[in-house]
């Protein structure tokens, strides 16, 4: 279990906390109705490494934001009128400068690091296969299905080349879809006509691999042919850390 640090500077594990407070013992007996709602979205965006990091706190009363905090401001803004005599409140009490100092080294800066090793540096290559979505003679509309899977990080580009040049007309994807193990998939299909004699390559880029794989379908081939070449693809990071606290007031009827 990792400890993550909340911006007060206490150390929590869960990224989700739910206080709830009962307006007696015996409630918990009764039919419990909820009063009110009131969130607090913790933010961090990190851009290369730690070299800039911008911290965000967002104050949501009954799913309307009503105050925030932005690092990069130094003080507290208000969204709605509600939030206007707090945050005129926190500036004067000193709060804002507080908040941006210690929120941008023990909250953001430190959970970066917690979150680095196995967000940054993780590295899986994806698996490509190409094949036709229907089994028919040639000469005949059909799908040709670029399947990427099992990649991290998400950041991926695929791209449909037709006997050595780039096809853009016909290309659909499904868009990038989560695993549910810190991995992607995503499919890139291309509405062709088959005809003997051509080859159809799919390209992909991704950081996990120094330089792009790709993979060829043709009529006269059984199973697809992987190959690697080309440059190095760019490696870019944007880490967000996002935290929720939600307050419930709950009362017996």
């Amino acid at each position: 279990m990792v400890c993550l640090r909340l911006p007060g500077g206490s150390c929590m594990a869960p990224l989700t906390v739910t206080l709830m407070v009962l307006s007696s013992p015996l409630a918990l007996a009764g039919e419990l109705r909820p009063s009110f709602l009131e969130q607090a979205k913790c933010e961090c965006h990190i851009f290369n490494g730690t070299e800039r990091v911008q911290y965000l706190n967002r104050y949501i009363h009954k799913r309307e934001e009503n105050l925030r905090f932005h690092s990069d401001l130094g003080e507290f803004q208000a969204v709605t009128e509600l939030g206007r005599p707090v945050a005129e409140n926190w500036n004067w009490g000193g709060l804002s400068r507080r908040t941006g100092t210690g929120a941008v080294a023990t909250y953001c800066r430190y959970n970066y690091g917690v979150f680095e090793s196995f967000t940054e540096h993780r590295r899986v290559q994806p698996k490509v296969t190409v094949y036709p979505s229907k089994t028919q003679p040639l000469q005949h509309h059909n799908l040709l299905v670029c399947s990427v899977n099992g990649f991290y990080p998400g950041s991926i580009e695929v791209r449909w080349f037709w006997n050595g040049q780039e096809e853009k007309a016909g290309v659909v994807s499904t868009g990038l879809i989560h695993n549910g193990d810190w991995t992607f998939q995503t499919l890139v299909m291309l509405e062709t006509v088959p005809r003997s004699g051509e080859f159809y390559t799919c390209r992909v880029e991704n950081s996990s691999v120094m330089s792009p794989l790709t993979v060829e379908w043709s009529e006269q081939l059984s199973k697809p042919l992987c190959g690697t070449g080309g440059n190095q693809f760019p490696k870019k990071f944007n880490i967000l850390c996002h935290m929720t606290h939600q307050f419930h007031s709950l009362e017996s009827t």
